[in-house]
């Protein structure tokens, strides 16, 4: 009982989190625009891009349609909180992975960053 009051409870927050601007999806269907993706016969993506940004886009869209799950899982551990999907026993990976990783240094380096390069991500 108490795990579906929660569910309901922590539900609407989940979904409003999810939420994206109207400005970010119209940023995405025009990207989405400047990209090709063509599958040969044995499914292999070649991607065509308006620019170096638009291929990584593509790249990016293309492997996740062949394999979110391992896309998300390796987003998810580089965050640090594997342990947060697959149990305590990832615990001292996390902890790696959060010792390692400076999110904020990552921040000011991005910063840093030419203008180009800030664009492929």
């Amino acid at each position: 009982m108490f795990n579906k009051l929660l569910l309901l409870l922590l539900l609407p927050v989940q979904l409003w989190a999810q939420s994206f601007t109207k400005t970010e999806i119209s940023r995405w269907q025009q990207q989405a625009g400047r990209v090709t993706i063509i599958r040969d016969e044995k499914g292999i993506p070649h991607i065509y891009g308006k620019s170096d940004a638009d291929a990584v886009f593509g790249l990016l869209y293309a492997q996740c349609e062949d394999d979110f799950k391992r896309v998300e899982m390796n987003y998810i551990e580089k965050l640090g909180r594997l342990s947060e999907v697959k149990g305590e026993n990832f615990l001292y990976e996390d902890l790696l992975i959060r010792l390692e990783v400076d999110a904020e240094q990552a921040q000011k380096d991005f910063a840093k960053s030419p203008q180009w390069l800030q664009k492929l991500c």
